[in-house]
């Protein structure tokens, strides 16, 4: 059998001016799995993980597991980033995910999240979400990088 090699066209991936990679993390997630648990547990669940704003924003959707989903996995993803996991360093509702005026995913960060933003040396967190029917996922880099804009 014969394949075929496919060159792909080269992606430019950059930083902002002075940008420094320091930490990169991603997750993975069946929204089923986020469902269940929100039904077994219910506010429990969305209060001990997700802030009010995420709450708010997420209940208003017309499939609010899929953005639900998308926030958890975004918060494992930063964690990851940080390399410190969700635990005493940094606690579920440290991280808010919310909208830009593009739509674009940023993250709210609480003043212990912050501390440790700027003890690990960065400026601010870069985050992507997917989500389909079965699953989402998220992908969080934290950088350093000169112009200190969030």
């Amino acid at each position: 059998m014969v394949y075929a090699l496919r060159i792909l066209p080269v992606v430019n991936l950059q930083l902002p001016p002075g940008g420094i990679l320091i930490g990169l993390g991603t997750d993975i997630i069946e929204i089923e799995r986020v469902q269940g648990v929100r039904q077994r547990q219910g506010d429990r669940f969305l209060h001990r993980v997700f802030t009010e704003e995420e709450r708010t924003y997420c209940l208003g959707m017309k499939y609010p597991d899929k953005h639900l989903a998308a926030r958890f996995a975004a918060k494992e993803a930063i964690s990851k980033a940080f390399s410190t996991g969700i635990g005493a360093e940094l606690g579920w509702t440290s991280m808010s995910v919310y909208h830009g005026t593009r739509h674009e995913p940023l993250v709210r960060l609480d003043e212990k999240a912050l501390a440790l933003l700027h003890h690990v040396g960065g400026t601010r967190i870069l985050l992507s979400l997917a989500h389909c029917d079965t699953v989402a996922m998220a992908v969080a880099a934290v950088i350093r990088c000169d112009d200190a804009e969030p």
